[in-house]
């Protein structure tokens, strides 16, 4: 039986593994009250795999579980929508740079909105703050922290060996690290490690002005650049995915400290998604795409399966893992399906259970807080067999206020409500007709006639169950 015992807000410390600390620290915001986080968000060279929607739910829960515990929330989730592989793929096309950043971009975004994910407070895109990169530039030019290339390229790179600590956030010596591969060669660097903080302009591509020569940005000044015009020149959270750490992040904190920024006080990374042992990427031809993935599956189901593991831990996909994982969900969703039957409208609890609450606190620990929600589910269905209401509506409650915390609760609007419920209710009609026919058959003792009928609507996928109040159905999915 699980414990009653619900926390009260903000009651428990909250945690978190900091990358740059390599251990778990207490989380002491910047400013009391309100928490701030950037979180890289795509380069739209091509639309999203699970993979790159994975770190969105993630940091989603992330900054659910923040609000309710009663910080006040600002997410600043970027996007590339100039790179490398962007100018590549419109090469390729035969299309404008920016008709690839556009398509795919939206494809992003209704992935997010698909699995349930909360719009950011602010979704910057790289090419709006050009400004903002030519300032942070200067300040490390004038700083001797950054050199525009003598060659006349256009080209402005960051000093590693000026800056001390490069190489402490993935923990490695700058002499034992190979050069940048941000850059089709060397032209203009004086250490091959250098990285590129501008790209001079070459034919054909996008460019803008600047005072060292047009070109457009290198991947990593534009976040240092995003992050602190809208988060400010200190922030309390940067994620993003591992693969992340080196160079990207590495690069972030050494162009912006070096510039006096604070930057980020707490790095949290997701672990990577893979297939077969293997990163999923493009280049391997192992990629899933959202469209694809929600025809096997619900959204909602999809949502559980990336967010059941622990955010740090590795996911190797598998089709069974999937199913596995949507039929834990729908026994979640069962319940409360049965538990509204029974005692009507359900509304979440005030608050969550203490060991729910302990495991998102420790460090965003999902899959031990999950535990505690089938162990709802397990004395739920025990109180439904015993009849007990009460009960039963009290489990319900505390499992939608869990739920909700996930964005997983199959009651909310989100997964409830509009073209989900309205086929629900469709469908309900059709099996309504189905189950009177049937009763009808029973009534005449035509018993062939009625098992034919449930053997045809369980072949469809619907399981239906005699009960004393007369009979009952329910959706078996995968």
């Amino acid at each position: 039986m699980v414990s009653t015992e619900t926390a009260t807000l903000g009651s428990v410390s909250l945690r978190f593994y900091d990358t740059s600390a390599r251990q778990v620290r207490d989380f002491i915001p910047l400013n009391e009250g309100c928490a701030s986080l950037y979180l890289c968000g795509a380069t739209v060279q091509a639309p999203p795999h699970i993979g790159h929607i994975r770190s969105g739910v993630n940091f989603d829960i992330l900054r659910r579980w923040l609000e309710h515990q009663g910080y006040q929330v600002t997410l600043c989730r970027n996007v590339t929508d100039i790179d490398d592989k962007i100018i590549n793929v419109a090469k390729a096309e035969g299309v404008q740079w920016w008709e690839v950043s556009e398509r795919n971009q939206r494809a992003f975004t209704s992935a997010y909105d698909t699995l349930g994910c909360l719009p950011p407070t602010v979704e910057p895109r790289a090419t709006g703050h050009i400004p903002e990169m030519v300032e942070l530039m200067q300040r490390l030019i004038d700083s001797g922290h950054a050199y525009a290339a003598d060659d006349g390229s256009g080209d402005v790179y960051f000093d590693v060996r000026s800056f001390p600590d490069y190489g402490a956030l993935s923990n490695q010596r700058i002499d034992q690290m190979r050069g940048a591969a941000d850059t089709e060669d060397d032209r203009g660097k004086r250490d091959p490690r250098d990285f590129a903080l501008w790209k001079g302009a070459r034919p054909g591509e996008p460019n803008w002005d600047t005072p060292w020569g047009r070109g457009r940005p290198g991947w990593h000044l534009e976040c240092s650049a995003m992050a602190t015009k809208y988060l400010g020149a200190e922030f309390d959270i940067h994620g993003g995915g591992l693969d992340l750490v080196f160079p990207h992040h590495e690069n972030e904190i050494a162009q912006s400290r070096a510039a006096g920024d604070g930057f980020a006080r707490y790095w949290l990374h997701n672990g990577l998604l893979t297939m077969g042992g293997e990163k999923m990427s493009k280049s391997l031809g192992n990629s899933l795409l959202i469209p694809e993935m929600v025809r096997k599956v619900r959204p909602v189901e999809l949502r559980y399966y990336l967010a059941q593991a622990h955010y740090r831990s590795i996911i190797d996909y598998s089709d069974e893992a999937l199913r596995e994982s949507a039929a834990a969900y729908q026994r979640i969703e069962n319940f409360l399906g049965r538990a509204v039957e029974v005692v009507g409208t359900v509304e979440a609890a005030p608050g969550v259970p203490t060991a729910f609450a302990a495991a998102l606190d420790d460090d965003l620990g999902v899959s031990q807080a999950l535990a505690t929600v089938h162990g709802h589910v397990r004395d739920g269905n025990s109180a439904l067999a015993d009849g007990s209401k009460e009960r039963v509506a009290e489990i319900a409650a505390r499992l939608r206020a869990m739920l909700g915390v996930l964005g997983l609760d199959p009651l909310s609007e989100q997964w409830s409500g509009t073209e989900q419920s309205g086929l629900r209710d469709v469908v309900d009609a059709l099996v309504a007709v189905a189950l009177e026919q049937r009763q009808a058959a029973r009534a005449r003792k035509d018993y062939a006639a009625a098992d034919e009928i449930r053997d045809r609507l369980t072949a469809a996928g619907v399981a239906v169950e005699d009960t004393p109040q007369g009979p009952r159905w329910e959706l078996r999915r995968g």
